[in-house]
């Protein structure tokens, strides 16, 4: 085991350079209240008054948004060994998720995400887990209006992994960075794409339901109850598989990308300026 290492320069394939950062955190700023709204629009709001059309609101506006990150992230720089690896990466992401077929909450491909975020960097992981939610949707047939809160959040999830501090970590101390991460970003996942259904969903008991009438506190001691009732029973089950496949499967997986990263070569491309009056 190798506790810590000076952490060499990162070579990834997807940078996030200023433009994409600015669009990223407004898209994401935008995302969020598409989820909280329930728990944020005061009592007596328009927002409050519309709330059985808010969700399809903003579920026609998220994909128009995350289709403007994916295409200024790739816009600042994605050469064709990158595109190659998000392909590869997508369709293996999207093959593993029907395996658990959501039967108590078992889907392997969240492992997959995290350590691929973790290996591959922000920028690439925000358009993997988006890429790879999307077309899981179309092989499972789950396409709805779910999905793009389940782009946002899948993105979200796998760039976060990029984001984890320490990137010269390796050996087992990596392995629980990634298993924590791992297990905490699964029910997390779980919690704000129960934030997308709960307003709508009908045929649910008064005391866990949505009421645009009451407080916000109230709201969210139902959202509470809804969560503890309803998912949990999923998202538990998630986050103990995510963590248990990054300890048992990290180890050959992490190699195996961080050597295809290095034989991909995506250093920034040599830049030769010619001597003045040259």
């Amino acid at each position: 085991m190798t506790p810590r290492e000076a952490a060499p320069p990162r070579a990834v394939p997807v940078r996030i350079g200023p433009r994409a950062a600015t669009v990223l955190a407004l898209v994401s700023a935008i995302g969020a209240v598409a989820f909280c709204w329930p728990l944020v629009a005061a009592h007596g709001s328009a927002v409050a008054a519309h709330s059985a059309d808010a969700p399809w609101l903003f579920a026609a506006l998220l994909p128009l948004l995350v289709a403007v990150v994916i295409a200024t992230v790739a816009d600042d720089g994605m050469d064709p060994k990158a595109v190659a690896m998000l392909g590869m990466l997508a369709a293996a992401g999207a093959a593993l998720r029907p395996l658990g077929a959501g039967t108590a909450g078992i889907e392997p491909m969240f492992f997959l995400m995290v350590l691929s975020g973790r290996v591959l960097g922000p920028g690439f992981g925000f358009t993997l887990g988006s890429l790879t939610m999307f077309a899981s949707a179309l092989l499972t047939g789950g396409v709805g209006p779910w999905l793009p809160f389940q782009m946002l959040a899948m993105g979200w999830v796998t760039m976060g992994s990029g984001l984890l501090p320490w990137p010269g970590l390796r050996g087992r101390l990596e392995l629980v960075l990634l298993a924590c991460y791992g297990a905490v970003a699964a029910i997390a996942y779980g919690t704000v794409m129960n934030l997308q259904g709960w307003p709508y969903i009908g045929g649910l008991a008064s005391d866990i339901s949505y009421s645009p009438h009451i407080s916000t506190a109230a709201n969210l001691a139902r959202f509470t109850t809804y969560c503890l009732t309803t998912s949990l029973g999923w998202d538990l089950p998630r986050a103990a598989l995510t963590a248990a496949l990054s300890f048992s499967l990290g180890p050959g997986l992490l190699k195996a990308l961080r050597r295809a990263e290095r034989r991909a070569s995506f250093s920034p491309a040599t830049t030769f300026t010619p001597p003045p009056g040259g």
